[in-house]
């Protein structure tokens, strides 16, 4: 069996942070200069102008887009016919601490959430998670999230008759109470099933769909048109401050769950939406 070495991911990682960091992903990007082209307010307009000269200096000068660098979450994808070598959170959290001090990223990290909230200096521990795919090799996924966007989140476990309306509603209200917080406009993530501590993770997972790339079924992907349709009705607007543009879209990923359950998830993804995704190729 061939394999993938933890250092090999490590080093995938660090550098992903600082493309993460310094470079809109394009299809937000693209998706941001779309909006200025349909936006009505004027306002609205000059803010969505201004996410763009700041992912154009960003890009230009290598400085974060944000000055919340944001934890750092890692998802290995690891092909089921690789084998992994090594201690993955220890070259993970390395590759962390080196790229945040080497590209002079703000540390967000705290060592205990409750009893000692002395940052940890290097931003580490990353929150890793690794699971399997086809195949060979690994898929890592990268996202720096911030303290806004995540503090946004929300979760429920609804009734299932709630049914679609009632998930719809719970993203609706999310958004409605949370958007301005989370530096709109936004990539809303919503997750739904799997279970009390798996839904989260759907939602997170979500917002690594590129807008632009349809959902996997046609009733989802007008679940989602629907949503964002709403979404921008609200009027929250660019930087909370007015506008048609709340949302650049929504994602949604689904998941078997119990027969009386209807987990929802909601996980917002900022103006400054930083995920990378990697092809690790393996040792033979």
């Amino acid at each position: 069996m061939n394999v993938v070495t933890a250092a090999d991911i490590a080093r995938a990682v660090a550098g992903s942070i600082r493309t993460a960091a310094t470079s809109l992903r394009p299809d937000v990007l693209g998706a941001i200069r779309s909006a200025g082209l349909r936006e009505p307010s004027e306002r609205a307009r000059e803010v969505l102008g201004q996410l763009v000269d700041n992912a154009a200096i960003a890009e230009r000068d290598g400085v974060p887009l944000c000055q919340d660098t944001g934890t750092v979450w890692v998802w290995v994808e690891l092909g089921q016919d690789s084998g992994l070598e090594g201690d993955l959170q220890a070259a993970i959290d390395g590759a962390v601490a080196y790229a945040f001090r080497e590209h002079a990223l703000r540390m967000s990290v705290v060592i205990d959430a409750l009893l000692d909230r002395t940052n940890t200096g290097d931003n580490t521990p990353a929150f890793v998670e690794i699971s399997q795919r086809p195949g060979a090799g690994a898929t890592v996924h990268v996202m720096l999230k911030g303290g806004g966007s995540d503090n946004a989140s929300a979760m429920a476990m609804l009734d299932p008759s709630s049914g679609v309306e009632g998930v719809a509603r719970f993203v609706l209200d999310t958004v409605s109470a949370k958007a301005t917080g989370a530096c709109p406009p936004l990539v809303v993530g919503v997750g739904v099933g799997g279970t009390f501590d798996s839904v989260g993770k759907l939602a997170k997972k979500a917002l690594l769909r590129p807008l632009g790339i349809p959902a996997v079924s046609s009733a989802l992907g007008a679940l989602e048109e629907h949503l964002l349709a709403d979404i921008n009705a609200l009027g929250i607007g660019p930087a909370g401050l007015g506008g048609a543009t709340t949302a650049l879209g929504v994602r949604i990923l689904t998941a078997p769950c119990h027969i009386a359950a209807l987990p929802v998830a909601v996980n917002l993804g900022c103006s400054a939406m930083r995920s990378v995704t990697v092809e690790v190729p393996p040792h033979d």
